[in-house]
């Protein structure tokens, strides 16, 4: 199972005590994956369309718990458009018989008891009209923090998706029209989460790319178990991070001093053979041969090997002005040439 259907799994398995929350999440799964019929004898009937069983599931368990009704449950084939499951109740094993590339309806048929749901969330009007687009922008069900988070809840069950964390850090809503994305925004904003909008064909997607944005959402969806398992997950790889940055850091260490010895041998014996050491000076002559015997010591370990031991930068120092006799050397070999 995915990252992304273990939060899913784990948000539909609860709900909340508070009935104005259970509104809120019924008006977010309505509104972004719901469809309202109206005949012309005026009765009312709601459809949920998903391919992701979870969001069915989890609405049949809000309706059964804000307004005590239990929708009707068909299970259709995509590639042949035929019910091969038609019931009262869908449980959580059910899942594991039921085909993937299947849709899932969720339907209430019964006209008045559809009403009485789509006035509990403010998806008609007092006159039952149907909101266009099943807007819930400026919505009251959505007015209470609480009921902002049971919304985001909603909104993420039925057309959200997470990640894999240990791969990459994403999060993202899709929703059908702009002012359903910019509400969402601006509602995420109240629990202090800045996220961006991006039109992706018909879609316009909600979107976090920062691991502790997405731990703050799944906090605020109340998702704690997967919060923990995030949590792991980037602290694991903060810790292969900072290892792998201390790695490169000593490696680029080794290969300096690798490379800056390497260029003191060659000046040391470019210098011997041209001109001998006999003509440097006590210190210079001692540092040249310990040099050429310790290639590979640092500069600490050379000043102990010193008859009157010095420390690095003096070590340095003298390092130093070999590789400037050495320099000028070459200056005047090529100027005689």
């Amino acid at each position: 199972m995915s990252f992304s259907k273990d939060v899913k799994e784990e948000l539909s398995n609860q709900i909340n005590s508070a009935r104005h929350c259970q509104i809120a999440e019924v008006a977010a799964i309505i509104s972004l994956c719901g469809r309202i019929s109206i005949s012309v004898r005026d009765e009312y009937m709601i459809k949920i369309h998903s391919e992701n069983l979870t969001v069915v599931r989890k609405f049949q368990n809000l309706l059964i718990a804000a307004f005590h009704v239990r929708p009707e449950i068909i299970v259709r084939q995509k590639k042949y458009e035929r019910n091969i499951v038609q019931t009262s109740e869908l449980r959580s094993d059910m899942e594991e018989t039921l085909k993937k590339g299947n849709i899932y309806i969720a339907i209430v048929k019964q006209s008045d008891i559809a009403k009485n749901i789509l006035k509990a969330t403010r998806l008609i009007t007092e006159y039952g009209d149907i909101k266009e687009n099943l807007s819930i922008v400026d919505n009251i069900v959505v007015q209470n923090t609480c009921c902002k988070r049971a919304f985001i809840r909603g909104s993420f069950i039925s057309s959200g998706s997470i990640s894999d964390p240990s791969k990459a850090y994403h999060f993202e809503i899709a929703l059908p029209t702009r002012p359903k994305a910019v509400q969402l925004r601006e509602m995420l904003k109240v629990f202090g989460i800045e996220a961006k909008i991006v039109q992706r064909k018909r879609y316009f997607v909600v979107y976090l790319k920062e691991g502790s944005q997405i731990v703050d959402l799944l906090n605020v969806m109340e998702a704690h178990i997967a919060l923990m398992n995030l949590e792991n997950v980037r602290i694991l790889k903060e810790m292969r991070n900072s290892i792998n940055r201390q790695v490169n850091c000593e490696t680029a260490n080794i290969n300096k001093t690798v490379a800056a010895a390497s260029k003191q041998v060659e000046d040391i014996l470019f210098i011997k053979e041209l001109i001998g050491f006999g003509e440097l000076d006590e210190g210079l002559e001692e540092i040249a041969t310990l040099r050429l015997a310790h290639p590979e010591a640092s500069l600490k370990e050379l000043g102990q090997l010193l008859s009157v031991p010095i420390g690095k930068s003096g070590v340095n120092h003298r390092l130093r002005k070999l590789s400037i006799i050495a320099d000028n050397l070459r200056e005047h070999k090529e100027e005689k040439l």
